[in-house]
């Protein structure tokens, strides 16, 4: 499993990038440990499969990432995650992803979304970078860091901490 954290809500907006951890453990433990630490939020991108460690995940959660492709099959599979965050009461932010350039199918998926919750205002495209950044475990940021996903990644950061902050996180309406 691996997740972002970020230091106490007072320095989110400073930081730049969040750290990542990878737990190989119990997850409880590995919260336990980290806000011993300093760190007390958790930012949670939940994997396309809902299994008991997605259940026990999003229960500790306090922002649940929600990552949706511009898709009718991705679109109608994101209630099952929908529904695991509503009834365990915790936050949910979608986050459109896999874009391609200029398809009208984005802004469709955000309006669609939005009917839901709270959608990012960043569209994250399909881009080599993330590609070639899954073949060693790096992020698009890393092989790529002028490039444009990591433009993408980190204007999705910036609106993430600001949310974390005390930002309402508002519906994206699809543009006109």
């Amino acid at each position: 499993m691996r997740f972002s954290v970020t230091p106490s809500r007072a320095a989110i907006s400073a930081v730049e990038t969040p750290p990542f951890f990878r737990v190989d453990g119990p997850l409880r433990t590995a919260l336990d440990g980290l806000e011993t630490e300093g760190f007390d939020v958790v930012l949670i991108d939940t994997p396309p499969a809902i299994t008991a460690s997605i259940v026990a995940t999003i229960a500790v959660a306090d922002l649940v990432l929600i990552p949706a492709k511009p898709s009718p099959h991705d679109l109608r599979a994101v209630g099952a995650t929908v529904d695991l965050v509503r009834s365990a009461n915790r936050q949910m932010l979608f986050v459109v992803n896999q874009c391609i350039q200029r398809a009208k199918l984005n802004e469709d998926a955000r309006a669609a979304l939005a009917e839901h919750g709270p959608v990012a205002p960043v569209l994250l495209h399909n881009r080599v970078a993330y590609v070639n950044a899954m073949i060693d475990g790096r992020t698009a940021g890393e092989v790529e860091p002028k490039g444009e996903a990591a433009r993408e990644i980190a204007e999705l950061w910036a609106f993430l901490a600001g949310a974390l902050v005390g930002r309402e996180m508002r519906h994206v309406a699809a543009a006109g």
